[in-house]
């Protein structure tokens, strides 16, 4: 399967396990915008390239593209004005958004013997 393939995995996991802690606003991956899409791939990309990265370094590396692409912290997620909560320490994150990056992971190396490297 293609790395596209398997972002699509993980943000399907992710929209998932969020309706599953009564988060309805996540959009089915077809349905949404392209930067969550571009940034579920450079996710993959990540976890492959860094096997041993910690749920922490992937939420660094994740906020670190966010910063890049001119996100901001913000107490609520808003795609317009480019702000996000989640962009703080990994330590103080809430439960349910540290294991979002747990499964992230754990969907990516689950999938890494299928992975076909020709993007």
């Amino acid at each position: 399967m293609h790395i596209e393939t398997v972002a699509r995995i993980c943000h399907e996991v992710n929209r998932a396990y969020c309706e599953g802690i009564g988060d309805n606003s996540q959009k089915f991956w077809d349905e949404a915008e392209e930067w969550q899409r571009t940034s579920a791939i450079e996710g993959v990309k990540f976890s492959l390239l860094n096997p041993d990265a910690t749920s922490e370094d992937q939420h660094k590396t994740w906020m670190k593209d966010k910063y890049l692409d001119g996100w901001k912290y913000g107490p609520n997620k808003d795609p317009e004005k480019k702000e996000h909560p989640c962009l703080v320490a990994y330590n103080t994150l809430p439960k349910e958004q540290r294991i979002k990056d747990a499964l992230f992971q754990s969907v990516v190396l689950g999938c890494v013997e299928d992975i076909i490297y020709d993007e």
